[in-house]
């Protein structure tokens, strides 16, 4: 039989919509619906009987707004059915269950504010169906999924926003073989007017990345360093208000991480660890008490101390650095105190001594190690002057004062980053605005200004390909801000309710991304980067 043409209202401006006409006697449809004596209207709330015959069923402005699960099972000859203004505001899942010889559907001139992606579940026979003047802004993904045969899809009339959550229908238009006139977007404003065929699937950036609580670890610590020991993957944990450097380990299994081992330190600022030729060390740096070296007993499966700290050089510890130049390990001390020295030590075959004083008497904040060109530095932050840079003398084995980031003042930490062969510092500042600067030939230059007060963490570190940076603070949220490659800055990503941070930690695992944020007021947080597709 001849199909009759889908009655449709046009979107105001495309031309007026031709007039309805469905000549049902074109496809042997009586033009009124069968009835059995003494049944209700299907509107109301008793059930119809089921009578074989009637295989065609028109609702217009028959009063109802809402089509729950199940609304026809009771007539399962239906082929045809036109449910056009009745003001619709919600399709419920499986509302056509049992309408499995259903071959046309119009729902036209209503008002669906919410339409379930189940809604055609079952309708395995269905041909043709108009969504036609629905004031439709979006359509839930996978709604066409179930209807394999489906040859004419009407949606004029409807002002579907052209965002992620449509791009899914833009796919679906370029695979179907199904007859579909032209729809237009409604917006966003950059879309608008356009038809929504024609929208280049590259147009619609759906992906995005959130990071989101995934373990909270009951307890305050002011430094965290991950490591990894005999193929395990740990966590060093400064715990001034516990008295410890606290050790976590990686449970792979419940994916979080565990209790390992606490090492007494009543005012540990920093703990550091050091694998050494298989062998674990572990720098724990007290503000009061010394500072020692401690190494994991694999005898006795215990941290033991094997070392004191000279308490002369070393008063006041507020950062450690390790790294190695020509296979030598080192590592390094800023100290914080008005008679103390930032100090270097080296490794040899008994332990880790003394070999270099740098620095003193500046009260030193934060020690950053880096190489730029193939030359060791150190760039020391003090709260009297500008940050500092030494550079390595591979003939005197010794670092030598190269220069300074003169125009920067009160930082309290540097940490620095690459992108392909540019180098980056990150300055933060507790006074002043935070900066991040790159390095040009023999100097820095300013690069980007981030807005900070209480600043003492600011961090760049690099999950799943992309480069953020964590804007630490005192007094207010932390900042989440994401490298944007075409203008060459960060942007503002994302907040996290982080108490008086002091670092951001990655985790380095395979499986997921984690990032471990240490708190000095409230608990330590482990947060999870997670993907997300908008379009799904």
């Amino acid at each position: 039989p001849a199909v009759p043409p889908l009655p449709h209202q046009p979107p105001p401006g495309l031309g007026a919509a031709p007039p309805l006409s469905l000549s049902l006697s074109a496809i042997s449809i009586p033009a009124t619906p069968l009835k059995v004596p003494g049944c209700p209207d299907l509107c109301s709330d008793s059930p119809l009987i089921s009578v074989p015959l009637l295989f065609c069923r028109t609702l217009i402005n028959a009063g109802f707004s809402e089509l729950k699960e199940a609304a026809f099972a009771h007539l399962p000859s239906l082929q045809f059915l036109l449910l056009n203004s009745n003001k619709f505001s919600l399709i419920r899942d499986n509302a056509f269950t049992g309408l499995s010889r259903l071959q046309y559907l119009f729902i036209e001139n209503n008002d669906i504010r919410s339409l379930s992606k189940n809604a055609f579940r079952g309708l395995k026979s269905l041909t043709h169906l108009s969504l036609a003047n629905n004031n439709l802004q979006t359509l839930p993904r996978d709604l066409l999924k179930p209807l394999d045969i489906l040859s004419d899809l009407d949606l004029r009339g409807n002002s579907l926003t052209c965002d992620c959550k449509i791009k899914w229908l833009v796919e679906w238009m370029e695979n179907t073989n199904a007859s579909m006139p032209d729809i237009f977007c409604g917006g966003p404003p950059q879309y608008q007017g356009q038809k929504i065929r024609e929208l280049p699937l590259k147009n619609f950036d759906c992906i995005t990345t959130d990071f989101v609580v995934h373990q909270v670890l009951p307890f305050q610590s002011v430094s965290a360093e991950p490591f990894t020991y005999s193929s395990d993957l740990y966590m060093a944990l400064a715990q001034p208000s516990s008295s410890s450097c606290t050790v976590l380990k990686w449970d792979y299994v419940e994916r979080k991480l565990r209790d390992f081992d606490r090492i007494p330190a009543h005012s540990a600022v920093y703990c550091k660890p050091i694998v050494v030729d298989s062998h674990l060390y572990i720098v724990v740096a007290q503000l009061f008490g010394g500072s020692y070296i401690y190494r994991w007993d694999t005898n006795i499966d215990k941290f033991i101390k094997i070392q004191d700290i000279d308490s002369q050089k070393i008063r006041k510890p507020n950062d450690i650095e390790a790294f190695q130049i020509d296979s030598e390990w080192f590592f390094i001390i800023a100290d914080s105190s008005k008679a103390g020295s930032t100090s270097l030590y080296r490794w040899n075959q008994n332990g880790f001594f003394s070999h270099q004083d740098l620095h003193s008497w500046h009260r030193d904040t934060d020690v950053e190690y880096l190489e730029v060109d193939g030359k060791p530095r150190l760039i020391i932050s003090s709260s009297s002057q500008a940050p500092i840079v030494y550079q390595w003398n591979r003939s005197q084995k010794q670092f030598a004062h190269w220069g300074d980031i003169a125009e920067v003042l009160d930082v309290q930490m540097v940490k620095h980053f690459q992108m392909k062969r540019d180098h980056y510092l990150c300055l933060s500042r507790y006074i002043g605005d935070s900066k991040v600067v790159r390095w040009e030939g023999l100097r820095f230059t300013e690069l980007q200004t981030l807005p900070s007060r209480g600043s003492m963490v600011m961090e760049p570190f690099q999950i799943s390909q992309q480069l953020y940076l964590a804007l630490g603070s005192d007094f207010s949220f932390t900042h989440i801000y994401l490298w944007d490659e075409e203008k060459q800055k960060f942007v503002k990503f994302q907040e996290l309710s982080v108490q008086a941070p002091r670092a951001f930690q990655p985790i380095p695992l395979e499986a997921m991304s984690v990032l471990l944020a240490p708190s000095f007021k409230g608990n330590t947080l482990v947060y999870k980067h997670i993907v997300v597709d908008l379009s799904l």
